[in-house]
């Protein structure tokens, strides 16, 4: 009864998955790597197996190990369960896969319209599942993202962008900033403040010269600030005026935490863009996204 119970006993599963690999394989080593374990690993598994049937799978042939007849056969026997296996494991990973849709995004516009928005499409979309990056807004690197929301001229090698929002700049300042300073009637007025800088000083030498202020230095004193987020950040703390980009700015200044000082804008030729890589065809997810984006923002 015993000797019966151990026929019937299952296998090893790892030492067959190791068999496996070594028979389609032809090697220990090259199982070995495709196991993440040590050739000597690949060994005892394989004596662990013939263990189990009581049968030689492999034979030494010189510095290798071949496989016998018995090993030839029970592969046979084994291979199309396997290939079984790996079928349905990429079915489900690729279901899987289907329903997520990943995304990289500037700070600015993630927090200013996206996350408020969001919802709206998770409510329409429940079977899906948004992953949410950061987009490296200076130099793009190719990444994982189905779709990214770019700043900039809309050229991109490699990618197709739709322009989805418009990147005119207004000067504003906090409602806490204006208590503690005063009025500002006048753009010239702005010359006499603390000026907050968004990436590059220059930009407001050219809100002035649109606003008509002549003879402004090409660079002036103030904190400058990495991107646009820590410029919104710095402007509601009260440290000074900036120069934000007016949609993503919505709801602070309809809250009445900033204040838009003139209707003067300045376009600096930069948008906002919604991307995505033109070598790669878009999952039913990233479809599904790339098409509410376009409705809610075009």
């Amino acid at each position: 009864m015993k000797n019966i119970e151990q026929l019937v006993q299952d296998p090893p599963l790892r030492a067959v998955r190791t068999f496996e690999a070594f028979a389609r394989l032809g090697t220990a080593a090259a199982a070995a790597r495709e196991l993440a374990i040590t050739p000597s690993a690949v060994s005892h598994q394989l004596s662990l197996l013939e263990s189990h049937v009581h049968t030689p799978l492999t034979v030494r042939s010189g510095r290798n190990l071949a496989l016998t007849a018995e090993g030839r056969e029970y592969y046979r026997s084994i291979r199309s369960a396997f290939s079984v296996l790996r079928a349905a494991t990429a079915q489900v990973r690729d279901r899987h896969a289907a329903r997520q849709v990943t995304i990289s995004v500037i700070p600015l516009f993630a927090m200013g319209w996206l996350i408020p928005h969001l919802h709206e499409f998770l409510s329409e979309s429940a079977d899906l599942d948004v992953n949410m990056l950061y987009a490296n807004h200076r130099s793009y690197p190719s990444d994982a993202a189905d779709l990214s929301v770019r700043f900039g001229d809309g050229q991109w090698q490699g990618y197709r962008s739709t322009r989805v929002m418009s990147g005119a700049m207004v000067a504003v300042a906090s409602r806490e900033y204006l208590t503690r300073r005063g009025p500002i009637t006048s753009a010239n007025d702005l010359l006499q403040e603390t000026l907050l800088h968004d990436e590059d000083r220059a930009t407001w030498g050219d809100w002035f010269a649109r606003a008509g202020v002549r003879n402004v230095s090409a660079a002036l004193p103030g904190l400058l600030l990495e991107d646009g987020q820590l410029t919104l950040s710095a402007t509601l703390a009260g440290l000074g005026c900036s120069l934000m980009r007016e949609p993503l700015i919505t709801r602070e200044l309809r809250e009445g935490a900033l204040v838009k000082l003139f209707d003067a804008t300045l376009d600096d030729g930069r948008d906002y863009y919604l991307c995505h890589r033109a070598d790669v065809e878009l999952t039913a997810g990233a479809l599904a996204l790339k098409q509410w984006l376009l409705t809610r923002l075009v």
